[in-house]
């Protein structure tokens, strides 16, 4: 008799535990074992982050041990389980790990190829080959395309979070700590009084600073910006340090339709050298907005008129290595209804230009930069990996810590954020559905 030494892991996070009967087959290159019931007399097998060992007896050596199947069946009600990983220690004493990290649900059979990367020349025998074909069929059912709208790219198709196959849902951890975060910050923003201000039109720039109040930090950083926020140096500086600096260009030639001069912006140019000198020196930068030109506002509030802009900042690298705004056009079409706008302007029609500016900025990167090319672009990527390659696929290795939860969150916006009267309809000023 052949004696195997089965371990399994149950996984640490909430509900992972099974009162399900697990049974488990050892396929060997020579023979496979018994279905073989996992069950210790009275003990609670398969609890939430316990590790199990279990003995599996065959008559004959079964090989190298190239695929283990691990079925779950309903004991009372049906008990959803998370495996980890099993490692089986031969009667030689060599282990082999197969790693699982999948749900089981239902009545449900899971066949698993031990952890090392393999590619498809690396299968010699038929039985590996027909796991890795039987593995990418049953994909190609679970993770199909869907055109969410029209020119959006394609996604899965599930309209709902609860509709995605649960090994890539959120777990409930994780949907409890969406909850905990956004209490949090509503919290530290005193919502309230945040909402009742924008009810009411701000009587001052004073009024601003209101909002971080309550913000319950050990961060100067805060405070700091609040005192400087309306300084060209940093406004240069959260452009280039925020989230969205893949917008700033080095400035080659002025476009025709920003007509910007020397005469405009010399007062601001610190190295005695004209504006066409500091482009050629490669110290202008400009930023761009075309994208917003020609959207019609949104309308959160039927009692204030919104607007929005598609403006062009042209930035200054100084003699400090401080990028500086130098000069900005609330639009793309330059004329009298389209002035360019300066430092040496009105103090307050400066700051106001700058401003737009940021709010453009906050437009283009949460629609462009964030959502579409990062969230949309990439469950492309994820769908396609999990459509094409197997689990034992170095790629699919070295991908899927990346993309694991991105089909579940982006699931998640096109459900609440940017659905027809989601959150975006409701708050930004570019709107959603």
């Amino acid at each position: 008799m052949y004696s195997y030494t089965v371990t399994i892991a149950t996984g640490s996070q909430w509900f992972a535990g099974t009162d399900d009967y697990i049974y488990i087959t050892l396929v060997g290159a020579e023979q496979c074992s018994e279905r073989t019931l996992l069950d210790k007399p009275l003990y609670n097998d398969f609890e939430r982050g316990a590790v199990d060992s279990y003995d599996v007896i065959a008559g004959e050596d079964l090989g190298e041990i190239v695929l283990v199947k691990i079925e779950k069946n309903k004991y009372w009600v049906q008990d959803d389980w998370y495996c980890k990983y099993i490692t089986v220690k031969t009667p030689a004493g060599d282990y082999v790990e197969f790693p699982c990290f999948r749900w089981l649900v239902d009545d449900k059979e899971v066949v698993l190829r031990d952890g090392r990367a393999h590619l498809p020349q690396d299968d010699k025998s038929s039985l590996v080959k027909q796991h890795r074909q039987k593995e990418l069929d049953m994909r190609r059912k679970t993770f199909r395309w869907k055109e969410w709208q029209p020119g959006f790219p394609l996604s899965i198709d599930a309209n709902r979070h609860k509709d995605l196959p649960r090994d890539i849902q959120f777990d409930s951890e994780k949907e409890v700590d969406f909850v905990l975060n956004y209490s949090k910050a509503i919290e530290n923003l005193f919502l309230n009084q945040f909402m009742h201000m924008f009810q009411s039109s701000w009587k001052d720039f004073t009024d601003f600073e209101s909002i971080f109040v309550r913000i319950k930090t050990q961060s100067t950083i805060p405070e700091y910006l609040m005192q400087h926020w309306k300084e060209d140096f940093m406004f240069g500086y959260q452009l280039l340090n925020g989230c969205n600096p893949v917008v700033i260009q080095k400035c080659t030639k002025l476009p025709d339709k920003f007509p910007v001069t020397h005469e405009m912006v010399s007062v601001c140019l610190e190295r005695d050298m004209t504006l066409d000198q500091e482009i050629e020196a490669g110290n202008i930068y400009i930023t761009d907005y075309p994208l917003l030109d020609g959207i019609s506002a949104n309308c959160t509030d039927p009692c204030t008129l919104q607007y929005m802009a598609a403006p062009i900042c042209l930035l200054y690298k100084n003699a400090r290595n401080k990028i500086v705004p130098i000069a900005i056009q609330l639009s793309q079409t330059p004329g009298e209804d389209s002035p360019i706008f300066l430092p040496t302007d009105a103090q307050y029609d400066w700051l106001l230009a700058k401003i737009w500016v940021r709010f453009a900025d906050f437009q283009h990167h949460q629609n462009v930069t964030h959502l579409f090319r990062t969230h949309l672009i990439t469950e492309v990527f994820a769908i396609a990996m999990y459509r094409q390659l197997p689990a034992v696929h170095p790629v699919y290795k070295l991908l899927l810590p990346h993309v694991q939860f991105t089909i579940a969150i982006n699931t998640k916006a096109r459900q609440e954020l940017i659905c027809e009267c989601g959150i975006f309809d409701k708050l930004v000023s570019q709107g959603g559905g």
